[in-house]
C-alpha cells in the first residue's frame, strides 16, 4: 500500500506525463503538427515545441516546471526544447515504476543525481566531429552543421534552407566568431511564390513601399529620423488673427518656405534617401519629391534601429542640419514587387558594409511561412551555439543509445538501491530513438534492438535513418547533434525531474479579488431593466 507522500508524487507524475504525450509526436522530421487555439481564438498550426508551450495554457504547477525547463533550453540554446520535455516525461514514467516497486522518492532522487552527473561525463567522450575556428567561414561546413536542426522541422526543404541560413550567417559573421549575434539575421516573410524562390540579401528588407515616385537610388546617403517630417508644431496652443486674405496667404507661404528650406538643407548635405519613424505631411512630401529624395516611413522603432545599423547611420530625433557623420551609406536602395507585395530593399555590395542580413522567405500561406521561420531560427541558433562549443555528436538517436548503454553498465556496478534508478535513467535515454521510430511508422522495439546490436559491434555512429526506415551511419547524411545542446538539455531535464520528485504537497492560494459577479451579463437581474 502506497503512503500519502508516494500518492502525491504519482499524481504530479501523471500530470507531467500528459504534457509530454502532447509534444512527443512532434519530435523529429516525421513529427506531427498541433492545431492550437488560444484564449484569443488565434489558431496556430505548428510542430515547434517552443510555440506549442507558449500557446498552451498549462495550469498544473508540476507540469509548469517542465515547461519552464523547456523555455530555459529555448532561451539558452534556441533548440532542443522537445528533447527536454520528452526526457523529463520518460524519467518521471520510470520513477513511477520504481515507486510502485516500493522505492522511496529520496532513493530515486539520489540515483538520478548520480546518473545525471555520469551522463554528462560520458557525453564528453562521444563527439564525432569538431569544427575548427578557420572552418567557421566555410559555407559547406555550416550547411553540414545546421542540416539536422532544420530537417527536424522542415525535412522537405533540406536542399534549400541550410544554404540560405549559411549564406545569411556568413554575411554577418564578425572577425571573432564568438561575437556572432543571432539578431543580425532577419527574416522577411512574403506570401506568394514558393520556398525555392527565397533569397538572402546583405542588408535590410522593409515590407513597405516608399512615399512618392522615386523608387531606385544607387550609392545612397541615408538620413534616419525618429520624428515627423513637416511643419514644426509648438508645444503651447495659440491663436492667430488674420485681418485679410493677404495675411493668410503670407502666413502659409512662410510655413512653406520654412519646410522647403529644411528639405533643401538635407539635399545640400548629400541626403538621397530619408527614413523616418514619424508621419510625413503632404507639403514635406511635395518638397522631398521636388528635390529627388526617396522617402520611407517605418512605424516600428526596432526596425528603424536595425536599418540605421545596416547602413551605419545615426538616428536623429529632431529636424535640423544633417552632418556627414550622421549619414549612412547603402549601395542600392530600390523598390521591388515580390508576389503582390511591394518591398523596399536596402542592399550592400560588400559584406563588411552591413551588419545585418535578411532572408526573404516566399511561401503560399502565412502558416507555412511561420513554420519555416522557426526552422531557420533553429538553424541560426545552432550556428551561435557552435561558436561557443563546436563539438558534434552523431544524431538520429545514435548518441542517446550509446549513452544509455554506457550508463547501464555503470549502473550494474553501483551499490544499493541507487542502481535501480541509474538503470531506469539509462532506459529513459532510449526515448529519442524510440519516438523517432514511432513517428516514422516503424516498429520501435525492432529499431532499438538493431541499434543496440550495432553499437555493441562498435558502430557508435549508427542511428535511426527515417528516410529508409532502418539503422544506418547517420553522419553520412549530415545528421549531427550539438554537444552543448545535449549537455544543457540533460541538466535541465534532470533538475526539473528531481525537483518534481521532491514535492510532497501542492498548496495553492485562493485567487485575489472579491466575490465573483453573477454569471448573467453585467450582474443584473431580469427585473433590473431600464
Amino acid at each position: 500500500m502506497l503512503g500519502a507522500l508516494e500518492q502525491v508524487v504519482l499524481r504530479n507524475i501523471q500530470a507531467c506525463k500528459q504534457l509530454t504525450e502532447v509534444t512527443r509526436t512532434s519530435l523529429g522530421p516525421n513529427g506531427m503538427n498541433k492545431m492550437i487555439v488560444n484564449h484569443l481564438d488565434k489558431m496556430s498550426v505548428t510542430s515547434d515545441t517552443a510555440t506549442i508551450m507558449k500557446e498552451m495554457e498549462i495550469q498544473h504547477p508540476a507540469a509548469k516546471m517542465i515547461v519552464m525547463a523547456a523555455n530555459m533550453q529555448e532561451a539558452e540554446i534556441g533548440d532542443g526544447s522537445n528533447f527536454v520535455i520528452c526526457l523529463s516525461g520518460e524519467l518521471l514514467a520510470q520513477a513511477e515504476i520504481l515507486i510502485q516497486m516500493g522505492l522511496h522518492p529520496s532513493e530515486i532522487i539520489a540515483g538520478y543525481k548520480k546518473a545525471g552527473q555520469k551522463a554528462l561525463e560520458i557525453l564528453e567522450e562521444l563527439p564525432v566531429w569538431k569544427v575548427e575556428e578557420k572552418e567557421m567561414r566555410s559555407k559547406d561546413v555550416i550547411v553540414k552543421a545546421v542540416t539536422a536542426a532544420i530537417a527536424s522541422k522542415q525535412n522537405g526543404f533540406i536542399d534549400v534552407l541550410p544554404g540560405l541560413v549559411a549564406e545569411a550567417c556568413l554575411a554577418v559573421m564578425p572577425k571573432n566568431p564568438v561575437s556572432f549575434n543571432v539578431d543580425n539575421v532577419r527574416v522577411a516573410k512574403l506570401v506568394g511564390g514558393n520556398i525555392r524562390q527565397s533569397e538572402v540579401i546583405k542588408g535590410v528588407v522593409i515590407v513597405h513601399d516608399v512615399i512618392g515616385s522615386i523608387k531606385k537610388v544607387k550609392d545612397a546617403k541615408v538620413a534616419v529620423f525618429t520624428c515627423s517630417i513637416g511643419a514644426v508644431e509648438t508645444e503651447t496652443k495659440g491663436s492667430v488673427v488674420f485681418n485679410d486674405a493677404e495675411e493668410l496667404k503670407n502666413f502659409n507661404l512662410s510655413e512653406e518656405k520654412e519646410i522647403e528650406k529644411t528639405i533643401k538643407s538635407f539635399k545640400d548635405s548629400g541626403v538621397s534617401v530619408l527614413v523616418t519613424g514619424g508621419a510625413v505631411d503632404d507639403m514635406a512630401a511635395h518638397f522631398l519629391e521636388k528635390y529627388s529624395i526617396m522617402t520611407l516611413r517605418i512605424t516600428s522603432k526596432f526596425e528603424l534601429r536595425r536599418l540605421a545599423k545596416a547602413v551605419n547611420a545615426r538616428t536623429l530625433v529632431t529636424l535640423g542640419a544633417v552632418t556627414g557623420e550622421d549619414l549612412g551609406f547603402c549601395s542600392h536602395v530600390d523598390v521591388r514587387e515580390l508576389g503582390s507585395q511591394k518591398v523596399t530593399v536596402f542592399a550592400q555590395e560588400k559584406a563588411d558594409q552591413s551588419g545585418i542580413a535578411t532572408i526573404v522567405l516566399r511561401a503560399s500561406t502565412a502558416n507555412v511561412l511561420n513554420d519555416v521561420e522557426k526552422a531557420i531560427d533553429d538553424g541560426v541558433n545552432t550556428v551561435k551555439a557552435m561558436t561557443r562549443d563546436s563539438r558534434f555528436l552523431a544524431g538520429g538517436g545514435a548518441n542517446d543509445i550509446e549513452l544509455a548503454r554506457r550508463l547501464a553498465a555503470f549502473g550494474q556496478k553501483a551499490p544499493g538501491l541507487e542502481q535501480h534508478a541509474i538503470k531506469c535513467f539509462a532506459e529513459a535515454l532510449e526515448v529519442v530513438p524510440r519516438i523517432l521510430a514511432e513517428n516514422a511508422g516503424l516498429i520501435a522495439i525492432d529499431i532499438i534492438s538493431a541499434l543496440n546490436a550495432a553499437h555493441e559491434s562498435g558502430n557508435s555512429k549508427h542511428g535511426v535513418d527515417v528516410e529508409n526506415g532502418q539503422v544506418a551511419d547517420v553522419t553520412k547524411s549530415n545528421i549531427f547533434d550539438l554537444l552543448v545542446l545535449k549537455q544543457q538539455a540533460l541538466k535541465l531535464a534532470t533538475d526539473a525531474v528531481i525537483t518534481i520528485l521532491r514535492v510532497d504537497q501542492i498548496v495553492q492560494a485562493k485567487p485575489a479579488g472579491g466575490p465573483k459577479l453573477p454569471s448573467n451579463k453585467g450582474g443584473l437581474d431580469d427585473d433590473d431593466g431600464f
